[in-house]
């Protein structure tokens, strides 16, 4: 039969909505104890108490003994959602894949590069080999990965479930990538872009921390952004918000790939950052360009700045825009330090306004390359436990 919720303003009602807090409290933050459940979610203790047990008898959360600050504690965890989590996060030229646990500690990962113009089957193909050697590693099976998070450094619409376009990846253009890659391993597939995953993946367990209004700006080959909203990756009507190296900085500059004139990415992309150094450097990759400004090359040092400014006076725009807490910034042109930092800083303080200018914190990644896939993991341990919380809901 139907399943019914109960009326609003009722006490059934006020219990359900209490269950909801605690099981999202749990879901945001990881295992906690009941005081610091009570202490984020506003609950008082009593009902928090009451929750969890309700909970647990329903086979929603899980409890098991740790120590906090040197005493014994009991955690709060979210109920195994069945089976071990698995996360795969596509570069431009690479494919790094996780294997984690419930809890979601990474027990295997590997990286392995790909052709820049790889296709879809060809990629979905590799990842698969890979979890299923990881799997190997860890003791198990591809039987045993109960949810997958998958991440592309593409556009992916939330509305169709497909990814990749005539210009960013074509080569993923029109295929359903949670529907394909299910029926690679047999188990749920869910689907984001790469720079959204690393804001999950940053907000959970790196330089996002607690805080509800932000920014992740992956800057590597391309530069794109993952909007934290509320406290939670904000991805748009259809799943495209974050598109920052698509913005027109410059309307009569060059074509994009995209087809547009000036977008962000044809002055700051790698394409760019190598032919503008072709003459006087010869044939470079991003990383050389990355070593040889850190060691002093004027010419690199240069071209790394310049893209810094401008990649600031973009994020001024987001910055005026929304008025986040902080902004992150990671990818692989991150490593280049303060050559990357500071004249991003002094283009964001120069172009924004003052007072939210002011009010915004620069912060440099805490996760490195690993924050693409550790949000993928998250993801799929969402997944996982939506899928185990479906037999419990009431019906009358």
């Amino acid at each position: 039969m139907n399943a019914t919720r109960p009326a609003p303003g009722s006490q059934a009602s006020l219990r359900e909505a209490n269950r909801e807090r605690v099981l999202g409290v749990v879901r945001q933050h990881g295992p906690l104890t009941q005081v610091e459940i009570a202490a984020a979610s506003g609950l008082s203790a009593a009902t928090v108490s009451n929750m969890v047990k309700e909970l647990d008898q329903a086979g929603l959360v899980g409890l098991s003994r740790s120590i906090r600050n040197g005493r014994r504690a009991v955690l709060v965890s979210l109920a195994s959602g069945g089976g071990l989590l698995a996360g795969v996060a596509f570069g431009e030229r690479d494919v790094r894949v996780a294997i984690a646990s419930e809890s979601r500690e990474i027990l295997a990962q590997q990286l392995m590069p790909l052709q820049a113009d790889h296709v879809a089957d060809d990629g979905m193909e590799r990842a698969a080999r890979l979890l299923a050697d990881l799997a190997e590693t860890v003791g198990a099976g591809v039987e045993d990965i109960g949810a997958i998070g998958f991440g592309l450094p593409a556009p992916v619409d939330s509305v169709s479930g497909q990814a990749g376009s005539d210009a960013v990846l074509p080569g993923w253009r029109g295929v359903n990538v949670a529907e394909a890659m299910a029926g690679h391993l047999r188990a749920p597939v869910v689907l984001d872009n790469t720079a959204n995953l690393a804001a999950l993946g940053e907000l959970r367990a790196g330089a996002l921390r607690g805080v509800q209004h932000g920014c992740y700006l992956k800057f590597s080959y391309g530069v794109g952004a993952g909007i934290v909203l509320g406290g939670e990756v904000f991805r748009g009507s259809a799943g495209t918000a974050g598109e920052i190296g698509h913005l027109t900085i410059d309307e009569n500059g060059p074509i994009c790939r995209c087809g547009n004139r000036g977008c962000l990415d044809t002055f700051v992309g790698s394409r760019a950052l190598l032919s503008s150094l072709a003459a006087s450097h010869g044939p470079l990759r991003l990383r050389d360009i990355i070593t040889r400004a850190l060691a002093g090359d004027l010419g690199c040092r240069r071209v790394i700045e310049d893209a810094g400014r401008r990649v600031g006076v973009a994020v001024a725009g987001l910055v005026n825009l929304f008025n986040p807490e902080v902004i992150v910034v990671g990818g692989k042109m991150a490593e280049a330090g303060d050559l990357i930092m500071i004249p991003l800083r002094e283009a964001l303080d120069r172009c924004a306004i003052p007072s939210a200018a002011a009010t915004v914190e620069l912060r440099p990644a805490e996760l490195g390359d690993e924050a693409d896939v550790l949000g993928a993991i998250e993801l799929a341990s969402v997944l996982s436990h939506a899928r185990a919380a479906k037999p419990a809901e009431t019906t009358v």
